[in-house]
């Protein structure tokens, strides 16, 4: 169905994705319809696939995103903190900042999203593409969007805790370090090829290629995972030729 969403401009797309109900969220669609996709992918910016953004990278599909958005919306509230590992392009990470900024009803804190890469042109990337609106730059000046060069699989300690977190490429397991990363209550999403089930050291379940894990941490700080539905991604691992 995603492959017919596509559209001449980024509000044809998004409308497209919507009426498909490949996109339910209010909240979404009009974080996504605020964020113009030719600034982020290099070619077919309106075509529901994934694009080639370079560095054996790419920018996920838009439906993708619009997932990605929906199973984290309750934890993308005016205030919250959001970690963007495997940033790539910055598209997502320019979404999930329409859907948190604003202070904090609680505490008056004003929410953040910091977009991990762990390759440094990529992250150079994120930052022109987003200077290119006025929206983009003001989140960058004012320190609501920050991109840092890091080993994602180690999240961003600096900013923690985070009340959302997402994995833009495949981990190889569930990182126990981005799990502490996360607030409680707190949700990630991320995409996995073995998962780490903690029976035994090094022991793996393996769940028959590349699943979606959706996991809470829960006010009380116990974990609890989901599976939800198979993917391809390229892999969360080191910088190519390292």
């Amino acid at each position: 169905m995603a492959w017919y969403c596509s559209g001449s401009t980024n509000s044809e797309l998004i409308e497209n994705l919507s009426r498909t109900g490949l996109i339910k969220d209010e909240r979404v669609k009009k974080a996504m319809l605020g964020v113009d996709r030719a600034h982020y992918a290099p070619s077919r910016p309106y075509s529901d696939s994934p694009q080639p953004i370079g560095h054996g990278a790419t920018i996920s599909a838009p439906h993708m995103h619009g997932h990605a958005c929906e199973y984290l919306i309750d934890f993308l509230l005016p205030g919250s903190r959001v970690l963007d590992i495997g940033s790539g392009s910055g598209y997502l990470t320019h979404v999930l900042a329409n859907l948190v900024m604003g202070a904090s009803s609680a505490n008056g804190t004003t929410g953040q999203v910091i977009g991990v890469d762990h390759i440094p042109e990529l992250v150079d990337l994120a930052c022109d593409n987003m200077r290119k609106s006025k929206q983009g730059r003001s989140f960058l000046e004012s320190g609501s969007v920050k991109f840092v060069t890091a080993d994602g699989r180690l999240g961003w300690k600096e900013g923690a805790p985070y009340d959302a977190i997402h994995v833009g490429a495949a981990a190889e397991k569930l990182h126990p370090t981005l799990v502490e990363q996360l607030r409680a209550p707190g949700r990630m999403f991320i995409p996995v090829d073995a998962e780490y089930d903690g029976r035994a050291e090094g022991s793996l379940e393996l769940g028959g290629g590349q699943y979606i894990w959706v996991v809470d941490k829960r006010e009380d700080g116990s974990i609890h995972k989901e599976k939800v539905f198979q993917v391809s991604y390229v892999p969360l691992t080191d910088r190519p030729g390292t």
